[in-house]
């Protein structure tokens, strides 16, 4: 038996790195698993790459829209939710004092303001004993430098677990944060070898997050597992937050 047997899934900019790592496993673990991205032909390819149990829908996470066309198919097809991973998500650099009103607005747009309207549109949906996942990072514990738009659309999210936890309270629905650290995605790869050697020192292994990582943090938060764990924000960054 799979730890998500029967079990509808719905995850956010599921095309690539942690995200598409995290559908093929909640396939392999069981569950049905429906998949947002914003260019088609990656979607489809990314359906291929699942294989099976597994139903594409363009679409951004920062337009209401779209998510209303999600979750439409999503109740014509299957008819309710049990696990929802609010996976999409905008990083930024730019210091104190070059930060464009366009930046700000972008990176608020699908961090904060998408993943709140991801969940709450996702609500009517939701099952009794459910799981809310949101996708978060650690940068918005660290203080680094010129990441202060990104952290500030991080932090939120543990605020909006707080609260749903206990407005959903009567409905056993868990709500979580899942925040990684620099993980070996096809985002990082294009970074300058420099740079990268720079993040392997700040883990203290030495070495990158792999997407198998992060998805397996998410199986456990989505999973009876987890049955007991509600309102954390799970560091998955090989220490690199507490040192």
């Amino acid at each position: 038996m799979g730890k998500l047997d029967g079990k509808i899934a719905v995850i956010t900019a599921a095309t690539s790195g942690m995200a598409l790592e995290t559908a093929k496993l909640f396939v392999q673990e069981g569950a049905y698993v429906f998949i947002t991205g914003r260019q088609q032909d990656k979607l489809d390819e990314a359906v291929h790459l699942i294989g099976s149990n597994v139903t594409g829908v363009q679409g951004d996470a920062s337009i209401t829209g779209d998510l209303d066309r999600l979750y439409e198919t999503v109740k014509k097809e299957k008819g309710h939710i049990d696990i929802v991973f609010a996976s999409a998500g905008l990083a930024g650099f730019a210091p104190l004092g070059s930060v464009s009103e366009e930046q700000f607005d972008e990176i608020f747009d699908l961090n904060a303001r998408g993943t709140f309207f991801t969940i709450q549109k996702a609500f009517p949906l939701l099952r009794d004993n459910a799981s809310i996942i949101m996708n978060g990072s650690v940068v918005n514990v660290m203080g680094i430098p010129g990441m202060a738009v990104y952290s500030g659309s991080k932090a939120v999210l543990h605020s909006f677990a707080r609260v749903w936890l206990e407005e959903l309270k009567t409905r056993g629905i868990r709500v979580n944060v899942l925040s990684p650290g620099v993980i070996d995605t096809p985002a990082i790869r294009k970074q300058p070898e420099q740079a990268k050697e720079s993040y392997k020192q700040r883990v203290p292994r030495k070495e990158l997050g792999r997407v198998e990582e992060i998805a397996a943090a998410a199986l456990f938060l989505a999973s009876d597992d987890a049955s007991f764990v509600n309102g954390v924000e799970l560091a998955v960054d090989g220490g690199m937050s507490a040192v």
